[in-house]
């Protein structure tokens, strides 16, 4: 029996709904403006919404020994140094900084089933911006920015660097980059990071997780680091509307079936499929103690991930 767990198909009927977000002949000066206008775009929503709340959500997630010095009121008391305090004779309090250079590593997942889309933009699309606008803000916050495409495979790791250029390199790539295999493997990412990754880093990770068998990975990479997943979906993921028979394809398996839509089952076994996926997704997050967003294609993406640096602080 053909099963729809993985809930990526589209209708033959609507070509136009599935948009590769390059064309095989798009030309240089055409990739180039688009990098610009996602640079300015970008660019405008570090100024005047997340430079403050970016920061203020991952300040401190690193701290660095600088000083002992006589204790004052008002210190943390869980600082006093004991062994400095017997030894002058008074108590002490150890004094810390913040860590100001941070690591941000992108994931972002390249399989098939994030080409489709069926409001303003595909699900690659919505992942392309979000993740233009994270490497901006950590620009803008003089953090470091890793980045890897994975499959069910490494398909691409550009290693951490600070500066725009590096920055305008990765929104290049997350343009361009066509990967080599159609299917997903979160576990294999999630392992090549804790195995790449010697310190505690700020780890996004882009995909419509229509995937299982990462909690563990999963878990050991939020015990090292921050962790925050954005799983991106698209209305037609979540149910299908009315169209009588339509033909269904799946880019990841090749395979192909028809799919009666006026069936009252066959939707709601749909609808279901969608929902174990997004369940599975929550419940792995919550288990490792990592934060999960769920954005939808066409959405403002803006506001929540604004929303969600701010309930950080």
């Amino acid at each position: 029996m053909f099963s729809f767990r993985k809930n990526k198909y589209h209708s033959s009927k609507h070509n136009n709904i599935n948009t590769p977000l390059q064309s095989e002949d798009e030309k240089p000066s055409s990739i180039a403006a688009r990098v610009r206008e996602l640079e300015i775009k970008s660019k405008r929503l570090t100024t005047h919404l997340f430079t403050g709340e970016y920061h203020s959500a991952f300040k401190g997630r690193g701290m660095l020994f600088k000083e002992v010095r006589e204790y004052e009121a008002g210190d943390d008391i869980r600082f006093i140094d004991w062994n400095t305090s017997a030894r002058m004779n008074g108590t002490y309090s150890k004094l810390f900084e913040e860590e100001r250079e941070l690591s941000v590593y992108l994931l972002i997942d390249t399989s098939a089933s994030n080409f489709f889309g069926t409001h303003k933009q595909s699900k690659k699309d919505l992942i392309t911006e979000i993740s233009a606008a994270i490497a901006f803000s950590a620009a803008s916050n003089n953090d470091k920015v890793s980045l890897i495409f994975f499959s069910d495979k490494i398909e691409k790791y550009i290693p951490e660097k600070k500066g725009r250029e590096h920055v305008l390199r990765i929104v290049r790539e997350l343009l361009t980059f066509k990967p080599t295999s159609a299917k997903t493997d979160i576990d294999k990412a999630l392992r090549f990071l804790n195995a790449t990754t010697k310190h505690k880093s700020i780890v996004f990770i882009l995909s419509d997780f229509v995937d299982d068998n990462y909690q563990r990975t999963l878990g050991i990479a939020s015990k090292k680091h921050d962790v925050i997943g954005i799983q991106v979906f698209d209305i037609l993921d979540k149910s299908f509307p009315r169209i009588g028979v339509v033909e269904m394809y799946d880019p990841e398996t090749n395979q192909t079936i028809l799919f009666d839509t006026d069936d009252k089952f066959s939707r709601l076994h749909y609808t279901k499929q969608f929902d174990t996926i997004v369940g599975t997704a929550k419940e792995n997050f919550k288990k490792s103690g990592a934060d999960l967003l769920e954005i939808e294609t066409g959405q403002d993406f803006v506001k929540i991930l604004q929303q969600f640096f701010l309930r950080r602080k």
